[in-house]
């Protein structure tokens, strides 16, 4: 049995990205880069006009001026700023020659004469200068990066139309035991529905996976090698159940038969004790109880840390964030205990009823609290490291993730 800090160290030890491939920028939205990409061009390309209004000398200060025809934004205008003559100009067009400011329209005064300027010009005051968002050269985006629609939008103003990106990690999901039913089956009174495997479909896609079902398995060491067989072809074999040590658990055993090397097998955590971490030549496996919140949370420590490394992703480990603990909360010591709760922004309240077995408190849960073996008790108004389940918090190393 090893620590859940061994078994991470252990995952992020050996788990490489998947192979790369090249997409449009459209397509690449919520993948992780596979490259460094740099700036081909200054941003903004040239000086312009941050405000609709005159391009003017500041040895016009206070005095009123003349203007000269408008240039707008496209335009490619040989106009010349001179002293007693400033030019009418649009946001976003080219700051003309001999400019030091631009003065918004709402601080000039019209007159019969006119245009007065205030007492005061700042020089390159409402001038946005080349380079100043952007500079040629300038590294925009970093590989192991996730592209967001703001990252598509800085790779679209430098005209980059395709990036190199890490493939989709493929999760293959099966369950097994002859009492298990889908959801769209009808079940006898001594059969459950399989919830398990929608859950972890679901929670892989949102994750960044193409996720696939192959179905329900016999707890016969055929039908389990069998579907085993057919997965090989995925970066991620996920099943929950027969990872115990009752007559029917076979699990372990047809992958051991298959030749799978074991990362781990055992884990000092509660719920999730018999959670097994290997692989398959490539293919990695995490064998995971059957009890739906126990298969949950060690889904999110342990096969999340894999699909992040799989992902390619700079930022992979796992990161809590501090909340402060919003009731006493009094609880059995003795081994590293997972406790589901809600978050507001600031505080954590550990949900009351939870258990094993149980699948509403998963729907609830915003996160999950780790509490260190002597922990008997969490006081109100103590900080605890949350590890959120509505998003993906990740860190560049290995951080505490234990609530002492």
């Amino acid at each position: 049995m090893v620590s859940i800090t061994e078994a991470l160290a252990r995952i992020h030890e050996h788990v490489t990205p998947t192979k790369t491939e090249i997409v449009p920028i459209e397509s690449a939205l919520g993948r992780i880069s596979a490259e460094h990409l740099h700036a081909g061009y200054d941003l903004p390309r040239f000086d312009n006009s941050a405000m609709d209004g005159y391009a003017v000398t500041m040895a016009d200060a206070g005095a009123v001026i003349q203007s000269q025809p408008t240039i707008f934004a496209g335009d490619s205008s040989d106009a010349v700023v001179v002293k007693g003559h400033g030019i009418r100009i649009m946001t976003g067009a080219v700051m003309p020659k001999g400019a030091d400011a631009v003065i918004p329209v709402e601080n000039t005064e019209e007159t019969s004469e006119g245009i007065r300027l205030p007492d005061t010009i700042k020089r390159g005051a409402n001038i946005r200068k080349r380079g100043e968002d952007v500079s040629k050269g300038e590294r925009i985006v970093e590989a192991g990066e996730s592209i967001t629609a703001y990252t598509i939008s800085l790779l679209a103003s430098q005209g980059i139309t395709h990036l190199r990106i890490y493939q989709k990690p493929r999760v293959t999901v099966f369950a097994t035991g002859h009492e298990l039913r889908m959801h769209y089956e009808t079940i006898e009174p001594h059969q459950i529905y399989n919830s398990n495997a929608p859950m972890f479909i679901a929670r892989a896609t949102e994750l960044g996976c193409d996720a696939k079902f192959t179905g329900a398995t016999a707890d016969t060491m055929a039908s389990i090698k069998s579907h085993i067989a057919s997965a090989l072809d995925s970066d991620l074999i996920v099943t929950s159940g027969g990872v115990s040590v009752g007559d029917a658990d076979f699990t372990l055993d047809a992958f051991a038969e298959l030749g799978m090397e074991q990362l781990f097998h055992k884990v000092d955590i509660k719920p999730g004790k018999p959670t097994t971490v290997g692989r398959i030549g490539k293919t990695w496996i995490v064998n995971l109880p059957g009890n739906p919140t126990a298969a949950a949370v060690n889904f999110e420590l342990f096969a999340r840390s894999i699909i992040n490394r799989l992902r390619g992703m700079k930022h992979p480990w796992l990161a809590p964030i501090t909340a402060f603990n919003a009731k006493d909360y009094s609880l059995k010591p003795g081994r590293h205990t997972l406790l589901l709760g809600k978050y507001d922004g600031k505080k954590f309240t550990i949900l009351q009823r939870q258990g094993p077995g149980m699948v509403k408190p998963l729907k609830e849960a915003d996160g999950f609290i780790v509490t260190l073996p002597e922990v008997d008790r969490i006081s109100e108004g103590k900080p605890v490291k949350m590890v959120p389940l509505r998003w993906n918090q990740t860190g560049a190393e290995a951080v505490d993730l234990f609530t002492s």
